[in-house]
């Protein structure tokens, strides 16, 4: 493999990891919420009231998510 080519998908696994990294739905939120943001760009009272709504069922809809989980540590 060419040193071009790990640069690339260095590059792009470095970018994967920082925007994605262990909860892809607050990456999937960001991208609604910036395309609703845009969507509503003119109409400030819905703009004011929606992404502030759709931020907070993001972040609880994630930690809800993250309660599911499974644990990665190994048992005492």
């Amino acid at each position: 493999m060419g040193v071009v080519t790990r640069a690339v998908r260095a590059f792009g696994h470095f970018w994967w990891d920082f925007l994605v990294g262990d909860t892809p739905e607050l990456f999937v939120a960001m991208l609604v919420l910036v395309g609703v943001a845009f969507a509503l760009r003119h109409d400030r009272i819905a703009d004011v009231v929606l992404l502030p709504l759709l931020a907070a069922v993001a972040v609880v809809g994630s930690a809800w998510r993250g309660r599911k989980r499974p644990s990665r540590r190994p048992p005492a």
